[in-house]
């Protein structure tokens, strides 16, 4: 009888601590909802923001921000986008000029509704990484000297598992990772670190799938690639061509001076003022009609993927300033319970400090698709064909050394009755272009971009007609 009673004070001791976990739980969630931005449209989806501690002793905290599908939220996966840089903010890009559910006015005063949001497909959770950019931080100042690829995938994993801790109802949910760029590393080395981890939890991420754009992918085919969409889209001369595909060593992390040299004068000399984000794209001009962008160095393969600003029919050129003073407004960040640290610098776009003193890269990402597609993991691919930061040629010879059998042969796909790119299936792994879109596909043409992120997350092939 005795034992029994042990037993049952037990139980009622269990349910009490389990009763309270769930209300920690529900308390922190409840700590990162946000009620409404300043200048923000009413909306029938819930938002949450807010840190994730990911390294205490070091105390770096990653900053997120989730905006959730205003359909049947509890029935759709989940999406962690990343934007490269390396050292570039998801909330800038990702968040408020390519997939959110907001963009910025003119005036930075407020918001207005992106209709082609990637959260009427699924719930999307925008992740600043590593420490050091956007609101994400380090209280250990030289973080921000020696980051690298190794140390982003790491910490972004841990980010998750304490992300789905205080979010619960995500973690028997399918998880997609996406991103562009630079974050052509993150995403991959994220999926294989979620694999890794896998292997031995107790309760395992459901990772499904990844979709990386205009993505950083292999120093040599890169470089390669790179050099030759240069010279075929006219952008350089002959000689120049010729120069650099004798002078320079592609396989090389840091080049030669005399290549850089020729780098430096086929930007300055050749390329003239355009915004190399988008080759047919003019640049967003300051008020005496001279150009706002900074001409910087593309040290190759690595290089500093510093949005140039862009003008084109339909867009406004310069969302990232306006990206710069919204989030800079302290009523905006108490909204998005950021910056709680004071930190000692402002918020920008992308972080120079990180940019310059990257510690490590891997020179390709080959092996790791390798060994996602050998895992089952759904793996896409697509690049915006009239971008020369990391343009289709650069993805295309990258791609062509895993030697992956074709199922379904390139092919025209559409939307709306129109050319949206072309694409090709391989056992294993999807490539798409996007026709006329630049290195940030979704802000040059969000309406492609939204039909490509739906084929993806069905998992069908993009429509033929």
């Amino acid at each position: 009888m005795k034992q029994k009673q042990i037993f049952f004070h037990l139980a009622l001791i269990l349910c009490y601590f389990m009763v309270v976990l769930v209300r920690g739980m529900e308390v922190a969630e409840e700590a990162d909802r946000i009620v409404e931005l300043p200048g923000q449209p009413k909306v029938s989806f819930q938002q949450f923001s807010g840190y994730v501690t990911v390294n205490h002793v070091a105390g770096r905290a990653l900053f997120y921000w989730l905006t959730e599908s205003p359909q049947n939220p509890f029935s759709k996966p989940l999406v962690i986008w990343l934007n490269g840089g390396p050292g570039c903010s998801s909330v800038a890009y990702g968040a408020s000029e390519e997939i959110g559910p907001f963009r910025i006015n003119r005036t930075a005063s407020g918001l207005y509704l992106n209709k082609f949001s990637w959260n009427s497909v699924a719930n999307l959770l925008f992740l600043e990484a590593p420490a050091g950019v956007g609101f994400s931080y380090s209280n250990r100042s030289s973080d921000l000297y020696d980051t690298g690829d190794h140390r982003t995938a790491k910490d972004s994993l841990e980010f998750i598992i304490r992300w789905l801790e205080r979010f619960p109802r995500y973690q028997d949910r399918e998880l997609y990772i996406s991103g562009e760029s630079y974050a052509g590393h993150y995403v991959p080395q994220l999926a294989r670190e979620i694999i890794t981890y896998n292997a031995k939890a107790k309760h395992p991420i459901n990772i499904k799938g990844i979709l990386v754009g205009n993505a950083v992918t292999d120093n040599y085919y890169d470089n390669l690639g790179t050099v030759t969409y240069w010279w075929s889209h006219a952008m350089i001369s002959d000689q120049t061509y010729r120069q650099l595909m004798s002078t320079c060593d592609f396989h090389r992390q840091k080049e030669s001076d005399e290549c850089e040299s020729l780098y430096s004068y086929a930007m300055d000399q050749e390329f003239g003022n355009i915004d190399q984000y988008n080759i047919y794209a003019p640049p967003c001009n300051n008020s005496d009609g001279s150009s706002a962008t900074t001409r910087r160095s593309m040290r190759l393969p690595h290089r500093p993927h510093h949005p140039m600003f862009r003008q084109m029919s339909g867009y406004d050129p310069c969302t990232e300033k306006y990206a710069e003073i919204y989030y800079n407004r302290p009523d905006v960040q108490k909204a998005l319970h950021a910056n709680t640290t004071a930190i000692p610098y402002k918020w920008t776009a992308c972080s120079e400090v990180l940019n310059r003193n990257w510690n490590n890269t891997d020179a390709s990402i080959l092996p790791i698709y390798r060994e996602l597609i050998a895992h089952g993991t759904r793996v896409w691919v697509f690049s915006g064909d009239v971008d020369s930061v990391v343009p289709v040629t650069a993805t295309r010879y990258s791609l062509a050394q895993l030697k992956l059998a074709t199922k379904i042969p390139w092919y025209p796909w559409y939307v709306k009755r129109q050319v949206g790119g072309w694409t090709e299936v391989y056992q294993g792994l999807t490539f798409a272009t996007v026709r006329g879109a630049g290195h940030e596909v979704p802000l040059f043409k969000p309406r492609a971009a939204l039909q490509l992120f739906k084929s993806f997350i069905a998992g069908k092939p993009l429509p033929k007609s």
